[in-house]
Formats: structure tokens, sequence, C-alpha cells
């Protein structure tokens, strides 16, 4: 008698603590339109100091780019029934407060601004990438398609010479501790 070939689907056993994982998605989706939304507001702070600079029109393009993140964020909290962050008004007053305090420094800290927060963007992104599996196919590829615009964004700045900027590293370091607490505030709240 031949065996037949059944394949197993080896499902792991939620453990207590475990957070099941529509919640999980759901705060991927929550984080990812908030962060999207909040670089919204970061390029709209830049541009408004730094129109008519040399650097207006690729700050523009990254901008676009991330306003497609944005839609396609805005249609997953639609089409999924996902609560989004209740701290949208905070991310859009900071957001903006942020590009433009960046841009006041000049167009090499607006470019540093970017680099930090496409940093911790890259990070974010990958460890959700990192998680998903076969079940979320469409969002992770999308997730993954955005984390490398992101990266082109960081190599962006890093080629406009944001490593020139006064207190590179103070200044970055700053970026990506508020950019990781809005990363934690926005998946739970």
């Amino acid at each position: 008698m031949a065996k037949k070939n059944v394949k197993h689907k080896s499902k792991r056993i939620p453990l207590p603590g475990d957070v099941p994982e529509k919640a999980r998605i759901d705060a991927m989706i929550r984080v990812n339109h908030a962060g999207e939304y909040g670089a919204k507001r970061i390029y709209q702070g830049q541009l408004a100091v730094l129109r008519g600079k040399a650097s207006a029109p690729v700050i523009q393009h990254m901008a676009e780019q991330e306003e497609k993140h944005l839609r396609y964020f805005n249609d997953a909290i639609v089409t999924r029934g996902v609560r989004p962050t209740v701290l949208s008004p905070v991310w859009h007053v900071l957001g903006f407060a942020l590009g433009a305090g960046t841009a006041m420094l000049g167009e090499k800290a607006a470019m540093a601004c970017t680099v930090a927060v496409e940093e911790v963007i890259d990070e974010h992104y990958r460890k959700q990438v990192d998680t998903l599996g076969e079940e979320e196919k469409e969002l992770k590829a999308t997730i993954e398609q955005f984390r490398k615009e992101e990266l082109e964004h960081r190599d962006t700045g890093l080629s406009h010479h944001a490593e020139e900027a006064p207190a590179y590293f103070a200044l970055t370091q700053a970026v990506k501790a508020t950019s990781r607490l809005a990363i934690w505030l926005s998946t739970r709240f």
C-alpha cells in the first residue's frame, strides 16, 4: 500500500500574552498610516520653508512618493476596518514643525532629518516584512516596496550633503528618538 504524501501545516500554538493576528496586522496598518501621514507633513513643512531653493524639487519628489504610500494605507484603514491612531492631530502639527524646523536650519539639516527618519522607517518596515507570512503576501510585498523607496529617500538625503548639517549626529539622534517614540505611540493608540 502506497503512502499518501500529506502536507501538514505547522501552526504555532498561541501562548498566553500573544497578540491575536488581526490585532497585530491592524496595529501595523495603523502605525504605517500614521507614519506616512507624518512623513507627508514633514515634507510639507520643509517645502514651506525651502520653496524656491535648489532642494525643493528633490523634496517634492520624495513628498509625492510619501503621498502614494499614504493613499495605500488610507485605503487599507478603510477596507480592513482598522481604527486610525487617535494621535493624528498631534502628528499633523509635530510633523510639519519637524520639517519646517529642520529646514530653517538649512537644506542640509532638512536632508539630515530625512536620513534619520528613513533609517528608522527602514528598520521598522524590515521588522514587519520579517513577521508577515503568506496569508499577507500583498501587504508584505507593498511594505517591502515602500521600504525600498524610503531607502532611496535616505540615499537622496546623503547625496545632498546631509552629513554636513550643523550638529549632524545630535540632530539625527534626536530625530531618530522622536521617530521611534511616534512609532511606539501610534502602534498602541
